[in-house]
């Protein structure tokens, strides 16, 4: 009797195959390709780079960083007395924000050459588990198969069906980076972090800006304080907030926009920026191939290693959910790819990611918020630093913000590490360093013991220790 013959293993066109650019998309394929596996990437639009690049973090970043050196100008009294123009429009702006989205895309570019990936241009949809096609914008299409593949389509806003937005008075978080008049009043829906950056932003530039949140206060999830120092930045900035607040309906105008609130308020504004929640771009997949199916919110289930329920699809970044942070999803990408390639690192995302809000003046936390120590009855105690008292401060007129560290009474480790003011987003960072550390290198004492730049703003950390530590008896 012959020997059985030995099943031959299927060929496909490459060990894998990325759907989206965007950081959680670019850390699964560098990784892979890295690990010397033949990868292709598929990028629905004209360049890499995904949402994070082109119509989220990088050009509304760039956006806040041109009106906060505005701000800045216009109240120096080292200008004062010239008279040189002090106001820009956002178009203006978004000319120079253009350019850094155009930097950006180059060097992405760059890394997927570099690595000999192969870019694939068009929609891609699954025709079974280990088949995509990919269909141009000009009709034509191509089918590529893979051993495994990553979802990483990122999500887009949320767009109600009661709302125009294809009137020209009316934009989401992505199409507002297109306005191309200047506003004299704007309304945001959604008081969350991108609704807040844009308030701050508009305001910087001198629009009447309302804001709507349907919460009863500004970023729940924040410290109180920090929070409450929002809250009034904004308030004495000049910007109206209504809370606990829900929209029945939106008239639009041929020059302006009226939304009419449950509560029976009526608001009229130049244009509507509605910025309320984000949806996973999963609907044109076609996932019903493979047997998954997105919840309501377009988003996939994964497990520990962002493998979906097919075994050989994974999903990282916006399109699974939490943290919904382009930080997050480059290493969410990373860390997929281990698992695609059988690798067992038990790598995971920190267990206390921080958060960075660019609002003006920024915002950045990590770890434990006063009201969740106290509820948890941790006996704690609170360092803070005042900026008005530091002398790089003093010195930048960036004024406006304080530091302030969360320790245990009893073992002085950091609990948790709040920030408000410029450059706050990085000036978290070196909490948190010291709050990753194992054991005995997780204390406040650190920041008394070691010796800071001067003046620097990381001398905050050595001021607000020292009160802190004065507090303890």
């Amino acid at each position: 009797m012959a020997a059985k013959q030995k099943q031959k293993s299927p060929s496909y066109h490459y060990d894998a195959i990325v759907i989206g650019t965007g950081p959680g998309g670019e850390g699964v394929a560098m990784q892979l390709a890295k690990a010397g596996k033949k990868v292709a990437v598929v990028e629905r639009y004209e360049a890499v780079g995904g949402g994070c690049t082109h119509w989220g973090t990088i050009p509304s970043k760039a956006l806040r960083h041109s009106v906060s050196r505005l701000i800045e100008y216009t109240s120096s009294p080292l200008f004062a007395d010239n008279h040189l123009s002090k106001s820009l429009t956002f178009s203006d702006i978004m000319r120079h924000a253009s350019g850094v989205v155009k930097s950006q895309t180059r060097l992405r570019s760059s890394f997927y050459d570099r690595n000999r990936v192969t870019l694939f241009y068009g929609e891609a949809s699954f025709v079974d588990a280990h088949t995509l096609e990919i269909t141009r914008e000009d009709g034509s299409k191509d089918t590529v198969t893979a051993a495994q593949i990553a979802i990483a389509t990122g999500s887009r806003p949320y767009c109600p069906k009661d709302i125009d937005f294809n009137h020209p008075r009316v934009y989401n978080s992505d199409t507002i980076l297109s306005l191309d008049h200047d506003p004299k009043s704007i309304i945001i829906y959604g008081a969350g972090v991108i609704g807040s950056e844009y308030a701050s932003i508009f305001r910087g530039l001198g629009v009447k800006v309302d804001l709507v949140n349907m919460r009863d206060r500004l970023l729940s999830f924040l410290d109180d304080e920090i929070s409450d120092a929002l809250s009034y930045h904004l308030w004495n900035n000049g910007v109206l907030i209504r809370h606990n607040e829900t929209y029945s309906s939106v008239e639009t105008l041929d020059d302006s926009v009226i939304l009419n609130l449950e509560s029976g308020k009526r608001m009229r504004a130049d244009c509507l920026l509605f910025a309320n929640g984000r949806t996973g771009n999963t609907d044109t997949l076609k996932l019903e191939n493979v047997g998954l199916k997105a919840d309501n919110r377009g988003q996939l289930r994964v497990n520990e290693n962002y493998q979906t329920e097919i075994d050989n699809i994974y999903a990282v970044g916006d399109v699974i959910g939490y943290p919904s942070l382009a930080s997050a999803a480059y290493n969410q990408g990373r860390f997929a790819a281990e698992a695609m390639l059988g690798i067992s690192t038990h790598s995971a995302l920190v267990a206390d990611i921080p958060s960075g809000i660019y609002t003006i003046p920024e915002i950045s936390s990590v770890g434990k918020t006063e009201q969740e120590l106290t509820a948890a009855k941790v006996p704690y105690e609170v360092g803070r630093a005042q900026f008005k008292h530091l002398a790089r401060a003093q010195i930048a007129s960036t004024q406006t913000g304080s530091l302030k560290i969360l320790f245990h009474r009893e073992t002085k480790e950091i609990l948790g590490i709040h920030c408000f003011g410029e450059r706050a987003s990085e000036i978290v960072h070196i909490g948190q360093a010291i709050m990753q550390q194992k054991g005995e290198g997780n204390t406040i004492d650190y920041f008394v013991n070691t010796t800071f730049n001067y003046p620097t703003m990381a001398e905050a950390y050595r001021v607000a220790a020292i009160n802190g530590l004065n507090r303890i008896f």
